[in-house]
């Protein structure tokens, strides 16, 4: 339970820092606090989206990843966002991702400011 709740933290982390750095990755919210629940709302969809979604897309295309030496990670991610912003546009989230590319610089700076929040919070191991 630690472990998801660090996770989603990390998650959201990241996603602020894309939408702060990306003018095409929009948050909408009429305060702090509502853009902060938006976010949070967010980081769950993406969590979600990322183990259950993500290792089957990794699977059915680990071929292409092999070829790639792995650069086929960043158009997962990619896609892993998009569906992050078509569910929370069907869930009337107000978070929205403006087109592939976009998608691509998003999921990497996702990628990297999660992954450097994972490694500054405790893990319970």
């Amino acid at each position: 339970m630690k472990s998801f709740l660090i996770k989603t933290i990390a998650n959201a982390i990241a996603l602020a820092v894309a939408v702060w750095l990306l003018s095409d990755i929009t948050l909408t919210g009429d305060d702090t606090t509502s853009r902060t629940i938006t976010l949070i709302l967010v980081a769950l969809i993406f969590g979600v989206v990322n183990y259950v979604v993500k290792p089957i897309a990794k699977l059915l295309s680990f071929p292409v990843l092999v070829l790639t030496l792995g650069l086929f990670a960043l158009v997962i991610n990619a896609l892993m966002l998009l569906l992050t912003s078509w569910l929370a546009d069907k869930l009337d989230i107000g978070f929205h991702v403006e087109g592939f590319g976009t998608a691509v610089l998003g999921g990497l700076i996702i990628a990297i400011v999660s992954w450097a929040v994972s490694m500054v919070l405790p893990d319970d191991r």
